[in-house]
């Protein structure tokens, strides 16, 4: 009985340190994954944008085996200049950084004007080295000023842990390996910032876009919608108005852009400048058309307004899409600001070679028109006589000279708004919405015909008794829309 006492009770301290040896060993464990855990929240957080194994290749990540260039791994250097910093270690963090604004794209390689130093912190500090010859100022306090060994100034920007991702890039058609940074574009503060660049810039600036579309689109529904005045130079007008609104819009988008993708800088000036460029081809052909009546001997034609406008058209979009591929060519394979032609631009806008390609027919219309305005105005002054239709264009030909002033003048301080002196920026900003109202004027408040048309349409109770024009000599007199006579 005894014996079997003591075989129970060691029985029992066998279970008993079984269990003990069970429960005891998960808490060393959880204890040492702790330890682990707390060992990788203070190691030095560095976030590569493609995996371990990979890097980029024209903006796409791929395996490293698929190339000949290594993986990237990061390099420290301190602030105080010195390279190849050794950290106990550091934890990388997969991923493009989540942003709610815009995401940039950095490019550092030799003789590059941009340079990208890892802090042994983390931090990853973007130097901004600009040519001889252009100043830098500091944008909202966004910028610090540095002194290198040589005693020159440099600017650089900090950018913190999670807002922003590094990698290796391959870029194939330059044949070139880079370090590239996608950063989060930095939030400006508006308390921070000049009160009047503030204004003028995010408040005047988009109101000043918004007056000038609604203005355009009046002037395109007025001359849309009235059957009287959908004849061939009514119709150039809506082509013309609808240009300028594109225009408008474009650049009114490109003011918000740092909250969406950087392509969207590019796509606007795209937009604007080949809007605004087929508004300039549209006003050559109204002046052409001008030229070409009072230079006719039989301006009886029987030539559709429909058929014209054809041509026209074609003329007008033909050239800006021939004009537009040539720019785009530029832009993209012939501009040499960069050392290399394939490397991409951090600002991801047209380039100066670009803009020339827009400006260049531009200018080529402006000119040929005063060459319309002087010959045109010859020919009417040497007319002694004239019948109703020449009566009617000389009207219209008031028009398209009223209409190429205000256009060129705009087109100039557009033009003076590209040497980024904010005087110069601000009477661009404000000649926006004096240029539209002047058209909204000169198109439709000027003309006695659509004013006496618009109070016919719009106000029942108070028509005018004045009775309207009929139509006479076909198609050609049909409903001009340029005064009353």
């Amino acid at each position: 009985m005894v014996g079997d006492n003591l075989k129970l009770m060691l029985g029992t301290l066998c279970l008993l340190a079984d269990t003990s040896l069970f429960t005891t060993l998960p808490a060393v464990m959880g204890i040492e994954e702790l330890r682990n855990k707390e060992e990788n929240h203070d190691l030095v957080r560095v976030q590569k944008c493609c995996e371990r194994y990979e890097l980029m290749v024209d903006s796409h990540c791929v395996h490293g085996n698929e190339t000949d260039a290594g993986v990237w791994s990061p390099l420290f250097t301190g602030e105080d200049g010195q390279s190849n910093v050794q950290l106990p270690g550091f934890r990388l963090i997969i991923g493009i950084p989540q942003c709610t604004r815009q995401l940039w794209s950095i490019y550092h390689y030799s003789d590059s004007l941009d340079r990208l130093v890892l802090l042994p912190s983390g931090i990853l500090r973007h130097y901004v080295t600009h040519p001889e010859g252009v100043e830098i100022t500091r944008d909202n306090d966004l910028l610090q000023e540095h002194h290198n060994e040589d005693g020159d100034i440099q600017w650089y920007y900090d950018y913190k842990q999670g807002t922003y991702c590094l990698d290796k890039v391959v870029l194939t058609h330059g044949q070139l390996e880079a370090q590239t940074a996608i950063v989060c574009v930095p939030e400006i503060d508006s308390s921070k910032s000049d009160f009047t660049e503030y204004l003028m810039r995010r408040i005047v600036n988009p109101v000043c876009h918004g007056l000038a579309i609604i203005c355009y689109v009046i002037i395109a529904v007025v001359y849309f919608v009235m059957p009287q005045l959908r004849d061939l130079v009514g119709n150039i007008l809506t082509s013309i108005s609808l240009c300028l609104i594109t225009s408008q819009a474009a650049n009114l988008v490109s003011i918000f852009t740092e909250f969406t993708s950087h392509v969207s800088f590019l796509v606007a000036d795209i937009m604007m400048y080949v809007s605004l460029m087929a508004a300039f081809f549209w006003l050559n052909s109204l002046g052409y058309y001008i030229w070409k009546t009072f230079r006719s001997r039989n301006v009886f034609l029987r030539v559709t307004d429909g058929r014209k406008y054809c041509y026209y058209s074609s003329y007008a979009w033909g050239s800006t899409f021939m004009m537009t591929s040539i720019a785009l060519f530029a832009h993209f394979i012939l501009d040499t600001n960069n050392p290399t032609g394939s490397i991409p631009s951090t600002q991801k806008t047209i380039g100066w070679l670009g803009k020339a390609v827009f400006v260049m027919p531009v200018a080529f219309t402006v000119l040929v028109d005063i060459f319309f305005y002087l010959t045109t105005g010859h020919a009417i002054s040497q007319m002694s006589t004239y019948g109703r239709i020449h009566h009617k264009m000389k009207y219209s030909f008031e028009l398209f000279v009223k209409m190429f002033l205000v256009m060129a003048v705009a087109w100039l301080f557009l033009l003076l708004s590209w040497l980024h002196y904010p005087a110069v920026i601000y009477c661009h900003t404000v000649m926006n919405a004096l240029s539209a109202l002047m058209f909204l004027y000169i198109c439709v408040l000027g003309q006695r015909r659509v004013t006496f048309l618009l109070r016919q349409a719009c106000c029942c109770c108070c028509q005018p008794s004045e009775p309207v024009d009929t139509v006479e000599w076909g198609e050609e007199m049909s409903s001009m829309h340029t005064a009353i006579y």
